[in-house]
């Protein structure tokens, strides 16, 4: 029996003794003035009896017990069918006191189930509603079943509280299906329903299991501001129309292979657990604008036939989108990767658009199909990011940041291609540049080995500022108050086994830089202020003799080289990852096309230090005959080969010294020797004989040969010697000797130390 201060809108039961109440507030039976639960034995008896298939019911606001039911639908059984089947049904507040079962019912018109309280179990399994069915207001205490029935007309569940398992599975709605406002504190199972028209699910509450799996929403679905609180299963569903989840709310929610035939809108949604899209269609616009995924995301093979729209999204778990497919355009603007991003094998067949979006973890864009354009202006990696083995189809400007490693390797750029980028660490290893390709970088250290380059490829410093988003803070770019400033030249790991003919270093760091294995190197230009090592400074000692080394510019390779013939390294530094296995053999032959290089360039002045480190490495060959390997460390004493003025002089210097003094000692005579004249006077014929006596060496202490008068003769002799020609002074045999030794020597260290000048004033 149900009671209200308010007299309800039908002819009312009111059984009950006043002033407690208005009586029972149950719709009374005709033409009884009691409602069904208040009827004599004999009227219920009698009023069963009248009943019949497609009779209307109407016992609003009364307190049906379980018995009772039974007893009301058996007065309506179809004897063709066997099943209850009444006629337009009234059941608008009812208190349905004990289990509710409606299994198998047809109800042949409208149903009104509004208000209505189910105190026990409500089973509608196998029922079918051919006319509306209204449930709005309804509060299920226990179990709801509602498997496999048919709504052939509206379905209203607004504001329906479900208290147990809700049951829906295999439910054939038909017509509109409005659950909005509905509460679901327990499981709720929608397995296999299908939805021919709108769907409406705004603003629902499930806080528990909530199953939509292979559900078919032919019509719009509208979850709009629902909350999901406990897991969701929407595995294999399919929306052919309108799939509303603005602003819902989600726990761990399931889309796996879902199709999405209309759009599908998440906009403003959150996802406070893990959210799958596997293998999910959406054949129309998806958009996830701002929405939030606190742990993973997980989008791995999705298809994104239309525009995709992932603006002001912050992932703050993981993010995986392998091998997704974006046949439309890709919008990522603005998003935020709080942990690793992984895009491994997706295909952006549109335009991806990146721009100023924050990684703050990894992000691997591994074997990535790029068809369209990419922008990634103002998007800052606060750690690594991958772009191995990706496929760029389209020429463009790739803008980034990077605060780890940019990685490139065997990626493929099929159209010119502008890289700007502030990295620490940027890889192009086997990466294939077929058109031209200008690599613009700022902090960072670049490894091109094994690139192919088949246009004209550049790398050198950026210039320009990088932009970043408001609130994004990059080490590069803006590092923490007291951390050391990164070094803002760009460096060059490695040009190993690159063709350089197409490649153009500029105003870069070569220090660390290796060229061995690289072909054409002849044909490499270094333009602007390229910097390369240079030997240790100071004195060293090897075995027992002292070593200074000559300043000139030495690549890496010859640098490791020369620490791993020294015990204690020389003062050359050590490789960072173990011997280079570069022999002076193959050092020569990097020297030589080095050098060649730079000569064609008109640098004959820096070409000089490439021909002095090949030829240090023709010396140090020991596969060499002894003989040249002698003769090139001759060379190398006396001039270094031809590019050490100052060696060439000084030997020149000592030369000259020492014939002087040899000259001053031994090589002069004590007098000039005068010639003496004797004759014979015969038969009036006078007979004269002319003849010059041998120089007289010189006697006496070596102190006392030294005079100013046979110091200025020798210094006569050294110059003609140096310009090889006879001083025409007497000398002494040791002299003579002496003579022939500077007129030979003197003249070639002239000429080495002329050919140094040269080398380093030639243009």
């Amino acid at each position: 029996m149900t009671t209200n201060t308010g007299a309800p809108p039908w002819p009312a039961c009111g059984f009950g003794p006043a002033p407690v109440n208005t009586g029972c507030r149950g719709r009374s039976v005709d033409p009884y003035v009691a409602c069904l639960e208040h009827l004599t034995d004999q009227e219920r008896a009698a009023y069963l009896t009248a009943l019949a298939p497609g009779s209307a019911l109407d016992h609003r606001g009364t307190v049906i017990t379980s018995v009772c039911l039974v007893e009301l639908l058996a007065a309506v059984v179809d004897q063709n069918t066997d099943t209850p089947c009444p006629g337009d049904s009234y059941f608008g507040g009812v208190t349905f006191a004990g289990d509710a079962d409606f299994e198998g019912v047809t109800f042949a018109g409208n149903a009104d189930f509004g208000g209505v309280t189910f105190a026990g179990d409500a089973d509608f399994e196998d029922a079918a509603f051919t006319g509306n069915a209204d449930f709005e207001g309804v509060r299920f205490s226990s179990y709801a079943n509602f498997e496999d029935v048919a709504f052939a007309g509206n379905a209203a569940f607004m504001s329906v509280a479900f208290t147990g398992d809700a049951d829906f599975e295999g439910v054939r709605f038909s017509s509109y299906a409005n659950f909005g406002g509905a509460t679901f504190a327990s499981d709720a199972a929608f397995k296999g329903a299908t939805f021919t028209r709108h769907a409406d699910f705004d603003g629902v509450r499930f806080s528990s299991y909530a199953d939509f799996e292979d559900v078919a929403f032919a019509g719009n679905a509208a979850f709009a501001s629902a909350t999901f609180t406990g897991d969701t299963n929407f595995a294999g569903a399919t929306f052919a129309g309108y799939a509303r989840f603005w602003n819902a709310r989600f726990t761990d929610a399931q889309f796996l292979s879902a199709t999405f035939t209309g759009r599908g809108d998440f906009g403003y949604s959150k996802f406070t657990g893990r959210a799958d899209f596997l293998g999910v269609t959406f054949t129309y616009d998806a958009d996830f604008r701002k929405v939030t995924f606190t742990r993973g995301a997980h989008f791995e093979d999705v298809t994104f036939t239309g525009y995709a729209r992932f603006m002001d999204v912050t992932f703050t778990g993981g993010a995986d989108f392998g091998n997704a497919t974006f046949t439309g355009n890709a919008a990522f603007a603005k998003a935020t990767f709080s942990s690793d991003a992984d895009f491994v094998g997706v295909t952006f067949a549109g335009y991806a658009h990146f721009v100023g979006v924050t990684f703050a973890g990894d992000a691997e864009f591994g074997s990535v199909t790029f068809t369209g354009d990419a922008d990634f202006r103002g998007s800052v990696f606060s750690k690594n990011a991958s772009f191995r083995r990706a496929q760029i189809q389209q020429a463009g400007e790739w803008d980034l940041v990077c605060d780890g490693v940019l990685q490139f390797d065997e990626a493929v750029f099929q159209r010119p291609v502008l890289v700007r980028a502030a990295a620490r660490t940027v890889e192009f290893r086997r990466t294939h540049f077929v058109s031209t390709a200008h690599l613009r970088l700022k902090y960072a250290t670049v490894d091109l080995t094994d690139a192919v380059l088949e246009a004209p490829t550049t790398v050198a410093p950026a210039n320009t500022r990088f932009i970043t988003p408001p609130g994004t803070a990059s080490t590069l770019l803006d590092p923490p108050r007291g951390a050391a400033l990164v070094y803002p030249a760009v460096k060059v790991a490695s040009v190993s086994g690159v063709d350089a003919a197409h490649l153009v270093l500029a105003d870069v760091d070569l220090i660390d830089c290796h060229f061995a294995g690289a072909v054409h190197l002849d044909q490499l230009r270094m333009d602007g202020h390229c910097t390369l090592a240079q030997p240790p400074t100071g004195l060293r000692r090897r075995r027992l003799l002292p070593v200074r080394h000559t300043r000139r510019s030495v690549i890496a390779e010859e640098r490791h080289w020369q620490h791993a013939r020294s015990a204690d390294g020389g003062g050359w530094p050590a490789p960072a990852a173990g011997p280079t296995g570069a022999g002076p053999a193959a050092l020569a032959a990097v020297y030589r096309q080095l050098r060649k290089s730079l000569e064609d360039g008109k640098n004959e002045a820096e070409a000089a230090d490439f021909y002095y480190g090949e030829m240090q490495m023709r010396r140090h060959n020991r596969a060499r005959p002894g003989g040249e390997r002698a003769l090139l460390a001759f060379y190398w004493a006396v001039s270094g080969y031809g590019q050490r003025a100052s060696r060439a002089f000084g030997w020149l210097l000592a030369a000259m010294a020492t014939t002087l003094a040899g000259m001053v000692l031994w090589g002069l005579p004590v007098d000039d020797p005068k010639p003496l004249s004797q004759g014979d006077v015969v038969a009036g014929h006078v007979t004269l004989v002319t003849d010059t006596p041998p120089p007289v060496n010189p006697k006496g202490p070596l102190t006392g040969r030294v005079t100013g008068k046979r110091t200025e003769k020798a210094g006569r002799v050294v110059v003609n010697s140096v310009i090889f020609r006879s001083s025409g002074q007497n000398l002494t045999t040791a002299g003579t000797y002496l003579e022939m030794a500077s007129r030979l020597t003197e003249p070639v260290l002239l000429g080495f130390g002329l050919l140094a000048v040269r080398s380093r004033v030639k243009r």
